[in-house]
């Protein structure tokens, strides 16, 4: 199962919850003392915390996933979200199904849509 460090954008109390209450492993930015970082930051300590960042911030993350790929960087894997496109349970079982379905293994370097695991 994939560990999850959610940025800045995206630590909506209620989700954390759900999906801790779900046995997932979540860590958000506000626990790390993350905030107020730079998504390059978040994206390396998720990494090195062995943790897929979820967020909600398409284009910087896109970016970064791109940059990291060129330069032959690595990251432990990326989820995205639109912003408020979901309810709380409907991000839950999107994330669930990610879950259950990707390991470890399959995020690394990689980027995930939340869109299309409806």
């Amino acid at each position: 199962m994939i560990r999850l460090y959610f940025d800045e954008d995206s630590m909506e109390h209620d989700l954390v919850l759900a999906l801790r209450l779900r046995d997932l492993d979540v860590l958000t930015a506000r626990e790390a003392r993350m905030i107020r970082r730079n998504d390059e930051e978040h994206l390396n300590f998720a990494t090195e915390q062995g943790r897929v960042v979820f967020t909600f911030n398409r284009g910087d993350f896109c970016k970064l996933h791109k940059e990291y790929l060129g330069e032959g960087k690595h990251h432990a894997g990326i989820i995205i979200a639109n912003q408020q496109q979901y309810s709380v349970g409907e991000e839950m079982r999107r994330i669930l199904r990610l879950g259950a379905t990707k390991t470890h293994a399959d995020m690394e370097n990689w980027i995930e849509f939340l869109s299309a695991w409806g």
